[in-house]
């Protein structure tokens, strides 16, 4: 195929995530472009800017997808609506297209977690890969680089937003975040126990997006564990240039004779490392300070043009 030939997408959800996705797409694309935005709401923001920046719209969900002349063309589908509408989204259109791409940026994980800096390699191949939350973007990296040092036993992270950043479909997945982004930790992160937890800051002016790691592991050579962690921030950057440690990396050792009680997994005593996180947006859609939005679409869009990359092989 044509090195310059690039891949169709359609955006489900004209939402704060969906509509900023479309921007990215519309500028940074360089193996996908946007075919259609999709909404269930006529008069949203999202689709009157859809149409004005020339990409083919239906305010009729996945079904007035389909009937639109473009649909043929569609390989990739992000899904940007809510955990419980991408069940039924994925299932209506693999009926119609079974080899059809769905990259879901709900927490309603139908198929593998992916974080592009960390396992975006093992799941190019997959048919609906899942980009977990804004907040396991931000900090399972941070989990996954102190493993690759010393085995990690519990991490816990703190994701705090701006209230003005989290739309509808954001705010009806709630409980599905802290299960899905602990659910991610453990299984990408390589934490043995994991815990979320999402703060929504009603402040104003809105503040910007952080985030808070503690990581338990093993006991390990510090230096290595904060050379670990850069490695990991530099990676991330390639595609959140936002992306960036707050202060630097603090560490604690945890002595065996005042051994920290780690619920469902008893004593620890070893290293706890702790990381501070700062994600500032693009502001392609919302304001620099909703970087949970930023970071998803941008690890959305990575992940879907590595995909076309291998679909194409270029």
């Amino acid at each position: 195929m044509s090195a310059s030939k690039k891949l169709k997408v359609a955006i489900i959800g004209s939402g704060n995530i969906g509509t900023d996705l479309m921007i990215k797409v519309l500028r940074n694309g360089k193996h996908v472009e946007m075919g259609a935005m999709v909404g269930i709401d006529p008069s949203s923001d999202g689709l009157a800017r859809a149409q004005r920046m020339g990409v083919a719209t239906t305010h009729e969900g996945v079904e007035g997808l389909a009937k639109m002349d473009v649909f043929k063309d569609i390989d990739i589908v992000f899904d940007a609506t809510a955990a419980g509408a991408h069940v039924k989204n994925d299932k209506f259109l693999r009926e119609l297209k079974p080899n059809i791409r769905m990259v879901d940026l709900t927490p309603a994980a139908i198929g593998p977690y992916c974080v592009p800096v960390a396992n975006l390699e093992e799941h190019i191949d997959k048919l609906n890969v899942n980009m977990v939350t804004c907040g396991g973007q931000a900090t399972i990296p941070m989990v996954a680089a102190v493993s690759k040092v010393a085995k990690v036993h519990y991490a816990e992270i703190v994701a705090s937003i701006a209230s003005k950043s989290a739309g509808p479909g954001t705010r009806a997945s709630i409980d599905e975040f802290t299960e899905t982004t602990s659910q991610a930790i453990e299984v990408i992160g390589g934490a043995t126990k994991g815990k979320a937890i999402i703060i929504m800051n009603p402040a104003e002016p809105p503040v910007i997006m952080r985030d808070t790691v503690y990581v338990l592991s093993e006991a390990a050579d510090e230096a290595e564990v904060e050379a670990s962690i850069e490695q990991t921030v530099a990676a991330v950057k390639t595609y959140v240039p936002g992306y960036r440690i707050k202060q630097k990396v603090q560490f604690e050792r945890i002595p065996e004779d005042k051994p920290l009680h780690i619920p469902g997994l008893g004593k620890f005593s070893g290293l706890k490392t702790s990381v501070f996180l700062e994600v500032e947006g693009a502001a392609h859609y919302l304001p620099a300070y909703a970087g949970n939005l930023d970071i998803m679409t941008s690890a959305a869009l990575a992940t879907a043009e590595r995909m076309a990359q291998s679909i194409l092989n270029v």
